[in-house]
């Protein structure tokens, strides 16, 4: 039988020992690690955001509606007047080398690449953006390429929530559901207890207020959910709540000084409370004249944090009687975080690399 089945299947080799010698997957190919963050326009342009946004915005684990619905709410006016309205926001935040989320994420990429290449580990990091470019399809076909048999898959999301991390993972099973030879895969779902990622939180508001000396309040915008979804089931403000205790922790004394928002709220219905500019507004008409603010749920800066932060929650603030606004930058290529986020995916890889 099997004979027959081989006669009629297989075509008939040059060399009848063809088949048989071909050489097994080697034990030391080397690993692949990628990182995914959300993702932006390639170009602060209304073309490019439009583009990005129609991507971003048909996920329908972004926009929990029935699509049919959605879709022609989407092109038929969020896609025509909110990227014209966000081309100069974008502008305003751009960097020389490109937006800065894709530039803080790809330098975390290089900084694990060469810790890790330093040593002695065989691994190849890629970046790839769940929205947007490096797409994760181009990212994990260059670790296929580089001979990667085995890949951690490591979203950029401290904390886990289904519109973001599994998305992602979403992503990734889609484009290697098309491989017939598949890598092995490992997914990390969070790590906003991480000792590492906590330490380079806690080190960055202690060398900052080193430095500037210390606020009346630290808030951590973490961004926002609609509030239905953390009741349907979705650990995110947990992770946030979480994360927020740890650092507290790690501050001692000035603990006291640290309270907890959500930003970036979209649309009419409810999302996680309290939100980040009126729980400004409302400290500075009640006299907190100092804050500082640091978004701890964000790897890298981006429009945000740099543009939503820095920009309209600084002047929503100095309107209402504040006198002193200061915002801590993401984690992005700081070194501390960098050690941490490489210690991190290390502990990941265990039983893959020695």
């Amino acid at each position: 039988m099997t004979q027959i089945f081989a006669s009629r299947y297989l075509p008939e080799p040059a060399d009848p020992h063809a088949l048989s010698s071909q050489p097994p997957p080697r034990a030391d190919r080397p690993v692949g690690v990628l990182l995914i963050n959300l993702g932006t326009p390639d170009h602060p342009d209304a073309k490019s955001i439009r583009r990005y946004l129609g991507e971003f915005l048909s996920d329908p684990r972004v926009i929990e509606i029935p699509q049919w619905i959605w879709q022609v709410i989407l092109r038929g006016f969020i896609l025509t007047r909110r990227p014209q309205a966000l081309a100069p926001r974008y502008k305003e935040i751009w960097l020389e080398d490109g937006s800065p989320l894709l530039v803080w994420s790809q330098a975390q990429a290089e900084g694990i690449q060469q810790r890790l290449a330093a040593s002695g580990v065989p691994v190849f990091v890629e970046l790839g953006m769940r929205y947007g470019n490096p797409s994760v399809a181009s990212a994990i076909d260059k670790l296929r390429n580089a001979g990667c048999e085995r890949i951690l898959v490591v979203p950029m999301y401290p904390q886990y929530a289904a519109s973001t991390t599994a998305t992602a993972v979403d992503c990734v099973a889609a484009h290697v559901g098309k491989m017939r030879d598949q890598p092995e895969l490992r997914f990390v779902k969070r790590y906003h207890t991480d000792p590492g990622y906590i330490g380079a939180l806690a080190a960055q508001v202690h060398q900052y207020w080193g430095r500037h000396g210390t606020p009346q309040r630290l808030l951590l915008s973490f961004h926002g959910l609609p509030r239905r979804t953390v009741e349907q089931g979705d650990p995110y403000h947990r992770d946030c709540m979480e994360t927020a205790i740890l650092l507290k922790e790690r501050l001692g004394p000035d603990a006291s000084r640290v309270h907890v928002s959500f930003q970036s709220r979209f649309g009419a219905e409810k999302w996680l409370e309290p939100y980040t500019e009126p729980t400004l507004r409302e400290w500075a008409r009640q006299g907190v004249t100092r804050v500082d603010v640091m978004c701890p749920g964000f790897l890298a800066d981006c429009l945000e944090t740099r543009e939503e932060i820095q920009m309209q929650c600084r002047d929503a603030f100095l309107e209402e009687g504040g006198q002193q606004f200061r915002y801590l930058p993401c984690l992005n290529d700081d070194p501390a975080w960098i050690a941490g986020f490489t210690d991190l995916v290390k502990k990941q890889l265990t039983g893959w690399i020695s």
